[in-house]
This record gives C-alpha cells, sequence and structure tokens, in this order.
C-alpha cells in the first residue's frame, strides 16, 4: 500500500513530521508477508543494533539503548528500572552499557515496555534472566510477550518476527504508578500503532531542579498490506484508540521526550548540542510532546484521506 506521507528507498521509510524527518526501518512498515506467512529476514537489524556509547540524559536517567533502538536506564539506591529491551541481539548490550556506567545491571528490579513489538520487546526475556526483574506491561503487550507474538489484532500483524516468551509477567493498568526505592513511573496507555501501547513518564532531579521525563510510544499508523485504518475487523477501535493516546500525549506534564525509535524526538541532534557546551539543556524542551502528537495526527489524518480515496 502506497502512503501519500511516505517514501521508501534503500530499506529504510523517511517520514516528514512536527519534529523533523525521521528515519524508520522499513521492516516496520507494511510487509508483503500476509497473514501466516513468514516475515522477511531483518536486513536493517545490523544496522539498528549498532553499539551506541551510554550517556546521562538527566539526573538519574540514562540512554543505554543501541544506535538505532533506545533503552532507558533510571536508577535508585535501592534498585534501577530499565524501559525496554530493544532487539534479542541487543540484550548484551544493553546489559555492557549498564555497566559502562558503573551500575550493576543485577540491580535493575524493574522492567517495563514501550510496545511488544521485536525491535523493542525482543530483548526482554534475556534481561528478565540476567537480572530477576518484574516484567510490568499494559494487558494487550503482556499477552504478546507471554505467547511470543503478535495477535490479529495488530495493525502489523504477520509483518515482522517473534520474540522470545517471557514466563512472568506483571499487568499493569492506565495510570498506574509503580515504585522502586524512590522510584516512581506512571503507565498511560497510548495505543493505535499496538492495541497495548504504554507512554512512561517519571521525574528526574539534578540538584534542587525536578523535570517531567515523558518515554512516549510510537503513534504511527503503520500496518501490514490489507490492513485498513478506516475499516477492519481485528482491531475495530484503533481510530479511537489513536485519538486518545494524542490526547494523552497532548496533556502530559513534558520537559524531555524520550522516544523508542531516537531518531522519532531528535536525539541525536540534542545529544550534539549537549556535548558541545549546552549540557542537559538540549534535551529540555516543553513543547516536544505536543508536536510529536501534533505530527502524529497529520499523518493518521493523511492515512485515513488516502483510504478514504481509494
Amino acid at each position: 500500500m502506497n502512503h501519500p506521507w511516505s517514501r521508501a528507498a534503500r530499506g529504510v521509510l523517511w517520514v516528514s513530521g512536527a519534529l523533523g524527518t525521521l528515519l524508520i526501518p522499513a521492516f516496520l512498515t507494511a510487509s508483503a508477508a500476509g497473514q501466516g506467512e513468514p516475515p522477511a529476514p531483518c536486513k536493517e537489524c545490523a544496522t539498528l543494533n549498532e553499539t551506541q556509547k551510554p550517556f546521562r540524559v538527566y539526573g538519574n536517567t540514562y540512554y543505554v539503548g543501541v544506535r538505532g533502538l533506545s533503552s532507558i536506564l533510571i536508577t535508585s539506591d535501592r534498585g534501577h528500572v530499565l524501559i525496554d529491551g530493544d532487539l534479542a541481539e541487543s540484550a548484551p548490550k544493553i546489559a555492557a552499557s549498564v555497566r559502562q556506567l558503573g551500575f550493576r545491571i543485577e540491580d535493575v528490579k524493574l522492567i517495563l515496555n514501550s510496545h511488544a513489538h521485536f525491535d523493542h520487546a525482543g530483548g526482554i526475556a534475556e534481561l528478565q534472566r540476567l537480572t530477576g526483574a518484574t516484567v510490568a506491561v499494559s494487558p494487550s503487550s503482556a499477552k504478546v510477550l507471554q505467547e511470543g507474538h503478535s495477535g490479529r489484532d495488530d495493525p502489523q500483524f504477520g509483518s515482522s518476527r517473534g520474540i522470545a516468551p517471557v514466563a512472568h509477567v506483571r499487568v499493569v493498568k492506565d495510570g498506574e504508578t509503580l515504585t522502586v526505592g524512590p522510584l516512581q513511573l506512571t503507565a498511560h496507555l497510548t495505543p493505535g500503532h499496538t492495541p497495548g501501547g504504554t507512554t512512561w513518564t517519571w521525574k528526574s532531579c539534578e540538584r534542587e531542579r525536578c523535570l517531567d521525563v515523558v518515554y512516549a510510544d510510537s503513534l504511527m499508523p503503520i500496518s501490514r498490506d490489507g490492513f485498513l485504518f478506516t475499516r477492519n475487523t481485528t482491531y475495530p477501535n484503533v481510530l479511537n484508540d489513536f485519538e486518545k493516546s494524542f490526547n494523552t500525549l497532548d496533556a502530559l506534564p513534558c520537559d524531555i521526550l524520550l522516544t523508542p525509535h531516537p531518531d522519532t524526538s531528535d536525539l541525536w541532534t540534542r545529544l550534539e548540542r549537549h556535548d558541545r557546551g549546552a549540557g542537559a539543556e538540549a534535551f529540555v524542551d516543553p513543547t516536544a510532546c505536543r508536536r510529536l502528537a501534533e505530527g502524529a495526527r497529520k499523518r493518521l489524518e493523511a492515512r485515513v484521506m488516502a483510504e478514504r480515496k481509494s
């Protein structure tokens, strides 16, 4: 299916949005693989999984993911929280990054997830094995993690790889706050991209200044061939779910925006500004969440308009 808001080239998808032009791997776009057919090999995974030196974002919030996929560490003296496990191949690199920062991977007590696609949840089973941590996700994502594959209500069902099943999963509710020692992270269900998409929020402090950090799940209207956002039986509430998620992101206190694909929130440009002397202020932008939601609305509107015309 041709989308008016995208251009495929050399195995990637370029999407223009409110935060700039975003680079998304082609394996996350609509695939030629039909329901029940095996997905195409992940040709882009090696590039996504390139090693990235870990760094502090703000206060006790650190980036420990690989170059193409985010994993976020929030630390305390009574245990740490990790968000997203990236690819299965990323788990050793995430663990190494945690250690490189001077923390023990064994002190991770809680592992969270944005959405249960293999490029954000593929490493969770191994990271749980390394840490013994509790894995906590939305009800829909819990089913996917336990079974090791998405259900037919996932817009990308049949077009991506499965994951190693996770044995013990805690289900979280919309608005529920989870704690590890002094850390408090709140789940905001933001479905649409997947039925179980979840945005996580917390506060990080430096001296007297505490900022609201948002790890916003993907809001991209990406799907397999044949999935119509305007009418389908496998996920009939998808458009309402997207609108709920846009409104949620609009309303969140948001000083620092992080996203599962770092390019989506322009992380590398901000890191360059940080390293050139801007310091932590390079990551601060109270308008970023609203602009991300605005760009996502426009992309969904374009997709819906194209479907109606066809």
